[in-house]
């Protein structure tokens, strides 16, 4: 068997920097707030769903608003729900069908204005495209028609958008015994966006499951991901996590239950551990505007990123194995501790718990250990390490009372 790992391509290794990402969801589903699967689960006729599309009016989307909410919590790239599995399109898709933003009182093209802001604010666009379609009867009845339409759909959002970061393809899944023909889909890809990723969600009961050789990422929905083994691939393969912030991709006005920055640094953590992208997802209004609660919590997370934004986007798993969930990075010949659930010092009479700051241990580490240091205030810690052994012990002392940062990053060099 071969054990050696590929060398992952150019944009790849550019897609695994970017590290972090918002995904949209938005379209006619969010003037229901209840999901952007409502139409399938309540049996909805299409023609009677299709009339959403005479209230779709979009006027409170602002691309560039949402870009810069993107910079500002330390996402590098957006992905957008350019056509979901309702059929209906943010696009102008050219006479294709009329079953999208231009022909509804919109009357925009939608992508046109995000694709634009995105580049604008730095931000890479990247563009969202169901397989799957509840509106064109011919992916029920005349399937070789349907996957024309999608092709010549995709073809134009590769040909009138300028550079995208990648195409995010969705709903293969639901016709398993298809032949979806998928070396014809991507062929257009590369021949008018050379440098896209290309991502083919598996779904949620395949995580992290490889495809078609033309796929750049594997995918983990709503899961954390495990660390990769390239080992023997024909192909290197990047990792994404998306996931959402409730229980809904779709706007959900009756579901309250939200992560809180706190999750949100945890799962970034997460995923960076392993080397895998976080997409975390924002279901915008029916008029297009991201809800205040996701907002903010996107905004509070980013001021943790901003502490550690190069470690976050450029350092790399390590094999350093570190106590509960605690892991390290390395970056420029230095590695980097990532501690969770530290406690706050303080007096007995105000701190909740001062619990959790104590030794923290890790194994595999073979380096000499000159200093440790907390990043956020250079404070040094104590530490014994025994390099033969590979093993290091830090005392790690809890966040001084008006701090917590989640999880806390050290310096070790």
């Amino acid at each position: 068997m071969d054990f050696k790992i590929p060398k992952p391509e150019a944009r790849i290794s550019k897609f695994e920097k970017l590290g972090y990402g918002m995904f949209i969801h938005w379209g006619l589903y969010s003037q229901l707030g209840q999901g952007e699967w409502i139409k399938n689960f309540k049996k909805t006729p299409k023609e009677e769903y299709a009339k959403l599309a005479d209230t779709f009016n979009a006027e409170d989307f602002d691309a560039k608003e949402i870009a810069q909410i993107a910079k500002a919590a330390g996402m590098n790239y957006i992905v957008l729900t350019t056509r979901h599995h309702e059929g209906f399109s943010l696009f102008d898709t050219q006479g294709l069908c009329d079953f999208d933003a231009p022909h509804s009182p919109a009357k925009r093209d939608l992508v046109a204005e995000f694709a634009d802001a995105c580049r604008a604010e730095g931000i890479v666009p990247f563009f969202y495209h169901t397989t799957l379609d509840w509106y064109q009867e011919s992916f029920k009845n005349n399937f070789d028609k349907y996957l024309e339409y999608l092709n010549k759909s995709v073809e134009i959002l590769c040909r009138n958008y300028g550079e995208i970061g990648g195409l995010w393809f969705d709903g293969n899944w639901s016709k398993p015994d298809s032949d979806w023909k998928e070396e014809e889909l991507y062929a257009i890809i590369r021949k008018y966006q050379p440098e896209a990723m290309i991502i083919n969600n598996t779904g949620i009961k395949n995580l992290g499951e490889a495809g078609n050789i033309e796929i750049d990422s594997v995918t983990f929905e709503q899961g954390r991901p495990k660390k990769m083994d390239r080992r023997g691939m024909k192909k290197y393969l990047a990792a994404e996590m998306c996931q959402t912030m409730n229980h809904h991709w779709g706007i959900g006005l009756h579901d309250f239950c939200y992560m809180s920055p706190k999750d949100i640094i945890e799962n970034l953590a997460a995923c960076r551990k392993v080397g895998a992208n976080y997409l975390l997802n924002v279901g915008p209004t029916a008029e297009g505007k991201i809800p205040g609660y996701e907002r903010e919590a996107l905004l509070e997370a980013g001021n943790w990123v901003k502490r550690y934004a190069d470690i976050i986007y450029n350092a790399k798993p390590t094999d350093i194995l570190g106590s509960g969930k605690d892991f390290a990075l390395a970056m420029a010949g230095k590695l980097y501790l990532f501690i969770h659930d530290l406690g706050v010092g303080g007096d007995d009479n105000v701190t909740i718990s001062n619990t959790g700051s104590g030794i923290r241990t890790f194994a595999n580490l073979n380096k000499t250990v000159k200093a440790v240091r907390w990043l956020d205030n250079d404070e040094t810690l104590k530490f014994t390490a025994d390099s033969d052994a590979g093993i290091l012990a830090i005392n790690a002392t809890g966040f001084p009372y008006g701090y917590n940062l989640v999880v806390r990053v050290a310096e070790i060099e």
